[in-house]
């Protein structure tokens, strides 16, 4: 076990850290464009702010949450999804003290017990916004052409297909609520536990259940737009209004709800079809009760948050990627106890002149120091041994045709500038 990772997590090795950190770069432009702040939140917070920020009755809190008794005897949960923490956060730290208006952003790890799959883990990172003060369908537009950019032009995805919803308010559910225990009560038999357990509490997350007998039963179940109240109408008909003449696409879905219990009106997703049934690259929605749940005053928000391995699947699959960086710029080869004590003092001088440089620490042969300037990559060798500290010279070699030359010592660093910037 000691050389086994846990189910579920992946270690990100060096050689595909970059497909990462490029995508984290791109993440970062897309939010600089749209005026958000970088936020960075616990990994864990009070086991209470998830249950009561999330819904006790979504599958999150009830199968999925890493929860634990700390050493003072607290609940303690890992975060499932980092909306409530934000909250917590800009609640906490009064983020709202001098703006009406808080647009925040964050990248990091989320934890859920889930079945392992292609670009699901346990352990799994997500890039969010949340866009905090304003109840204007105008930023729910906004906040849905963010994520359309980011996918679309930023990253360069197709096949990308947006699905809008509207899950309305709590004045809408009570009778939402109704209509689908009336039509869910024939069938009550057939659904799973966890559904039945559902039916009184919340029987909207049986339209969430991932059981295949609910999925078929929920299929012609009553419709919540059917149910909206004149007010979340009238701000869903301005949402598709505004994302028209953003020339924003979508595509209607009156059977999607989100799996958290937060969300009010507006909700989305965006799906990369190629993925097929794990299709869902980024989603999101409006939720203008959770700061007040979390013990706020009544402030909207609305925000959306997309899996980063789901994303590097869907790159991957379209070629969108960069190529993996090349090797290091110098590699410097001593030959000797002298050349080594110079060649500490040029090593410095390399990376003071901002070049990429790797040495031998062994005392190995010419051969076997060249064969690593090779696994490395490098793209030049600077070559010093007695014969050329005699002469107060280096051999600069070429690693990709083999051509060298001898340059004086006190030009190698010049020399390399200029190769390596050709």
């Amino acid at each position: 076990m000691l050389a086994t990772i846990p189910r579920g997590t992946k270690d990100i090795l060096p050689n595909e850290i970059y497909k990462w950190t490029y995508l984290e770069e791109k993440m970062r432009e897309a939010a600089a464009l749209y005026g958000f702040s970088e936020i960075r939140t616990p990994m864990f917070e009070y086991t209470e702010l998830f249950l009561r920020g999330i819904g006790d009755t979504t599958d999150v809190v009830e199968k999925e949450m890493y929860t634990f008794t700390d050493r003072g005897n607290r609940s303690i949960t890992l975060r499932p999804e980092n909306t409530a923490s934000a909250v917590r956060a800009y609640l906490q730290n009064k983020l709202y003290a001098n703006t009406n208006l808080v647009k925040l952003f964050y990248i990091g790890s989320m934890f859920r017990y889930d079945k392992p799959q292609a670009g699901r883990y346990r352990e799994f990172h997500q890039f969010g916004v949340e866009s905090i003060g304003t109840a204007d369908p105008y930023s729910d537009a906004e906040i849905i052409a963010f994520a359309n950019d980011f996918l679309c032009k930023i990253l360069g995805l197709k096949d990308i297909v947006l699905k809008l919803n509207s899950v309305g308010c709590p004045k809408c559910r009570a009778a939402y609520k109704k209509a689908l225990q009336d039509f869910f009560k024939p069938h009550y038999d057939e659904l799973c536990s966890d559904c039945q357990g559902r039916f009184d509490r919340n029987p909207l997350r049986i339209l969430d259940c991932k059981n295949e007998t609910c999925k078929a039963l929920g299929e012609n179940a009553p419709q919540i737009v059917d149910y909206l109240c004149p007010d979340c109408a009238a701000h869903f008909t301005a949402v598709q209004k505004y994302l028209q003449a953003a020339e924003v696409p979508y595509v209607l879905d009156p059977t999607l709800v989100r799996g958290l219990d937060y969300y009010t009106r507006t909700a989305f997703e965006f799906k990369f079809l190629p993925l097929g049934a794990q299709s869902t690259v980024l989603g999101g929605g409006r939720y203008d009760g959770l700061i007040e749940e979390c013990g706020g005053k009544h402030t909207p928000a609305i925000g959306f948050a997309s899996g980063l391995e789901r994303l590097l699947l869907a790159l991957e699959m379209q070629e969108l990627l960069p190529p993996a960086p090349q090797g290091c710029d110098v590699f410097l080869i001593t030959l000797g106890e002298q050349a080594k004590m110079v060649g500490l003092k040029l090593l410095r001088e390399m990376r003071a002149a901002k070049l990429s440089a790797l040495t031998a620490y062994d005392s190995a042969g010419m051969k076997s120091q060249m064969k690593q300037a090779n696994r490395a990559a490098a793209r030049y060798a600077v070559i010093i041994g007695d014969d050329e500290l005699a002469r107060n010279v280096a051999v600069l070699r070429n690693m990709q045709d083999s051509e060298q030359k001898e340059i004086p010592l006190s030009a190698v660093i010049k020399n390399l500038i200029f190769e390596v910037k050709k």
